[in-house]
């Protein structure tokens, strides 16, 4: 089972529901996780900023944090410490301002955060090009599956 805890910090007027949050975390985990617990925290441009600041050196919102869990050290040995796998945090106006210059919809943009966010929970990553080719072709396929377009596809 995937258990994603919700976090609402943002005073957006349009959020995705708990709902649609797990089910797309759900959709980006089930191949690679049967059992798996996340926080998915959604904020706005200021904790994004500041967060990002703190943990990237980067003195701007972003559209989505992956923080994966590590165990720390004075736990190492335990057999059994949960599936927590880590926390999102997703700035809302930054990614509904991505999806109107990028002409998605709101809805399909914040999929693909979610997606994009468990899969570097997972470890996955796209420093280096052929890094980002296995990354975005995961995320290409598991948003497939929730019949959203190909994030990528860019149109003239």
């Amino acid at each position: 089972m995937i258990d994603v805890d919700v976090q609402i910090a943002s005073e957006h007027d349009s959020l995705p529901s708990a709902e649609q949050l797990s089910l797309w975390a759900e959709a980006a985990l089930k191949d690679f996780k049967q059992d798996a617990e996340l926080s998915i925290r959604l904020v706005d441009n200021e904790e994004s900023q500041q967060l990002n600041f703190e943990y990237r050196g980067k003195d701007k919102p972003t559209n989505v944090l992956s923080f994966p869990f590590e165990l720390p050290p004075e736990l190492a040995g335990l057999e059994d410490v949960g599936n927590l796998i880590g926390d999102l945090v997703i700035c809302v106006p930054v990614v509904a301002a991505e999806a109107h210059v990028q002409n998605k919809t709101f809805s399909d943009h914040f999929a693909h955060m979610v997606v994009h966010g468990c899969l570097h929970l997972l470890g996955y990553d796209h420093i280096k090009d052929e890094e980002a080719d296995i990354m975005e072709n995961l995320e290409r396929q598991i948003l497939a599956q929730l019949e959203i377009a190909d994030p990528y596809f860019i149109t003239d």
